[in-house]
């Protein structure tokens, strides 16, 4: 029944219910009368009957008691798992724990950002308990948890006008507005395309590894971009002058245009060559 509903859901958990449901051989179907509440979960019918699945508030909603299966999701989620809820014609079915394996990558990478003086926050919609669970896994301090998606636009638009330059990183539906509000918005390739639309920057193997690259790749173009100018003055800045007849009255020189000519293309060469540099970079 969970797996048939999320069919018509475009969350990345949604796709994960319905990926187990198809190692598993379980059969579904398609849903009618579906309906996505944002920050919550998902209801609609299948074969008739009435079924919804997502986290407390949209049990809550809806008037379902839990019972024993909160302290069962409580349980879970203190393994860092996410918890939802499944409830069939306003009575509880279940609960399926969901957990996001950390890749072997991300420690490292948010290492090297925390020693860039980056501060990283973990904003996510998920539950409180499962979000702390994972931020004491990879050491990250601050949390921000059970964020719905305006809250997430609104975190970021609070930053921002506390003078900070936000990166938001995110892959789903509901992180496009946060996205497209950062300074620079940072979409996992295996997300959402919404989130690729809102984002500036894509990372196409959804690693966070990538961000730090990323980093080290943009400075290093900026730094490139500043030795250019420097050279590309220089030889301007040389040149006019001279070709202009400063020196003409004391030593009797002019710039030959053959010798303007080398010189413009000698600054060319030098602005191309030192950007080459870039490909030997090590990120």
């Amino acid at each position: 029944m969970a797996a048939s509903l999320e069919r018509s859901s475009e969350h990345p958990l949604a796709a994960a219910i319905v990926s187990a449901a198809k190692e598993r051989k379980v059969s579904t179907q398609e849903p009618t009368d579906f309906a996505s509440v944002t920050g919550e979960g998902v209801t609609g019918k299948i074969g008739g009957r009435s079924v919804a699945l997502g986290n407390a508030k949209l049990m809550s909603g809806l008037g379902i008691a839990l019972g024993d299966l909160e302290r069962e999701a409580k349980s879970l989620r203190g393994d860092g798992a996410t918890a939802l809820f499944l409830a069939v014609d306003g009575e509880p079915g279940g609960v399926i724990a969901i957990a996001d394996p950390i890749k072997a990558t991300t420690q490292a990478a948010l290492d090297r950002l925390q020693s860039d003086g980056i501060r990283i926050v973990m904003l996510t919609g998920d539950n409180k308990t499962t979000a702390e669970a994972v931020a004491r896994k990879l050491g990250i301090k601050e949390v921000e948890a059970e964020v719905l998606p305006q809250d997430k636009n609104r975190v970021v638009k609070k930053l921002i006008a506390e003078g900070r330059i936000v990166a938001m990183a995110g892959d789903g539906v509901n992180d496009a507005p946060a996205l497209a509000e950062a300074s620079v918005g940072i979409a996992m390739g295996t997300g959402t395309e919404v989130a690729i639309q809102s984002a500036g920057i894509t990372l196409v193997k959804g690693d966070l590894a990538g961000i730090a690259r990323a980093i080290v790749l943009s400075r290093a173009t900026m730094r490139n971009i500043r030795q250019n100018l420097v050279f590309a003055f220089a030889y301007n800045g040389i040149g006019i002058p001279i070709a202009a007849g400063l020196l003409y009255p004391i030593f009797g020189l002019l710039l030959s245009p053959v010798i303007a000519a080398l010189a413009m293309s000698l600054s060319s060469v030098s602005v191309i060559t030192n950007a080459l540099r870039l490909r030997t970079l090590k990120l």
